[in-house]
C-alpha cells in the first residue's frame, strides 16, 4: 500500500491574521481568500509532486495544540526561521534540537494556536 501525504488544511480562526503569520515567517503567498458563506481559505503552498498547504477558517474547525503533529522543511536554517516565526507573531515552543543524523528541528506555535515542527538540515 503507497502512503504519501497530499494536502495539509490548517485551522484558523482569523484568516487574515494567519496568512499575514504565514506570509511573514516561511515567505509563502496566499492565492486569495475564497469565502463560500461556511468557510473561508487560502492555498499558501501548492507546488506539483509536493502536498499542498491551505489555510481554513471553518466554524467547529478548531486550531489546536493537541493532535497529529507535521513538521514542514524550511531553506533556512532553524536559528533564522525561529526569528521569523517570532517576528511575524508566532510563539517558539522548543529551540533547535538535532534529529539523529537528518539534521535539526524546533517546534513553534502559529498565531492561531497551532503547533507544528520545523525541520532543516542545517
Amino acid at each position: 500500500m503507497e502512503f504519501q501525504v497530499i494536502w495539509i488544511e490548517i485551522p484558523v480562526k482569523d484568516i487574515n491574521r494567519a496568512l499575514a503569520f504565514y506570509e511573514k515567517a516561511f515567505d509563502l503567498n496566499g492565492d486569495g481568500i475564497v469565502d463560500d458563506g461556511i468557510r473561508k481559505i487560502t492555498n499558501i503552498r501548492m507546488v506539483s509532486g509536493q502536498a499542498g498547504f491551505t489555510l481554513n477558517q471553518t466554524d467547529n474547525f478548531e486550531p489546536s495544540d493537541k493532535g497529529i503533529l507535521v513538521y514542514i522543511k524550511i531553506d533556512d536554517s532553524i536559528q533564522t526561521a525561529l526569528k521569523k516565526v517570532s517576528d511575524a507573531g508566532g510563539t517558539v515552543m522548543s529551540e533547535k534540537e538535532p534529529m539523529g543524523s537528518s539534521g535539526f528541528y524546533a517546534l513553534v506555535k502559529d498565531t492561531e494556536g497551532n503547533i507544528f515542527g520545523i525541520f532543516s538540515s542545517e
